[in-house]
């Protein structure tokens, strides 16, 4: 799995959206251009080292994982996933809407659904299993990587099963905005990106759209290459 290029399925919302605006300087990417953008000035000067806090989800860009990174299966090229990630758009559904709000999510900070909205855990497990057979197999590397034995017997066998640990009843919509944080930080961080993002009066969220990242190499962040709209 550790082989280059990897694709994901994430949602993102568009790129000129508040939301997105929010998150790539949150971030300091903006995985739309690929491009680094500026921390926010009030933010760099109340916290120093947020570059720092941000550096594990800035290489991902902006997101919430419906698909976690994964390699194309041998004979699967990036053609074929873009044809069968628009024949999944296309595919008639519920659109699931969410009341966004930024809690604390094991250790890290991250926008999520304030109750669970049983349309958005259908939309990822049908995402998950959609492209499961588009991934390449998981090497035994890769799988200690993920140190299988901290998670639920659960959590190994989806780990065995689709690639990722966390999905069916352990999904959780979540799109990060910091890295893992010591309790004392967590804190006084959490109030400041919950009271920033209170200032984008955002009370429900669609989540009608989807995008293909991808990553080349192992120095590089992940880019969109390919989005749709949900139908």
């Amino acid at each position: 799995m550790t082989d280059f290029p990897r694709y994901a399925i994430y949602y993102a919302p568009p790129a000129d959206a508040p939301l997105a605006c929010f998150g790539a300087n949150v971030l300091g990417y903006d995985a739309f251009v690929g491009q680094d953008v500026p921390f926010p000035d009030r933010l760099v000067a109340d916290i120093p080292d947020w570059a720092e806090l941000t550096q594990d989800p800035r290489k991902y860009g902006f997101h919430a994982t419906l698909k976690a990174p994964f390699a194309l299966a041998p004979g699967i090229g990036e053609a074929g996933l873009i044809a069968a990630f628009d024949r999944f758009a296309a595919t008639p559904r519920a659109i699931p809407v969410i009341a966004p709000v930024v809690r604390g999510v094991g250790g890290f900070i991250a926008i999520v659904a304030a109750e669970p909205v049983a349309e958005l855990h259908a939309l990822a497990q049908e995402c998950v299993e959609t492209f499961d057979p588009m991934r390449a197999p998981m090497t035994a590397a890769d799988r200690a990587r993920r140190k299988p034995e901290t998670f639920t017997p659960r959590q190994a066998e989806q780990l065995d099963r689709f690639g990722y640990p966390f999905v069916c009843d352990d999904f959780l919509f979540h799109m990060t905005l910091t890295g893992r944080l010591p309790p004392p930080r967590g804190a006084e961080v959490l109030a400041r990106l919950q009271a920033d993002f209170a200032a984008l009066a955002l009370t429900t969220l669609r989540i009608d759209r989807i995008g293909v990242f991808r990553q080349p190499d192992a120095k590089s962040r992940f880019r969109v290459l390919h989005e749709a709209n949900l139908i």
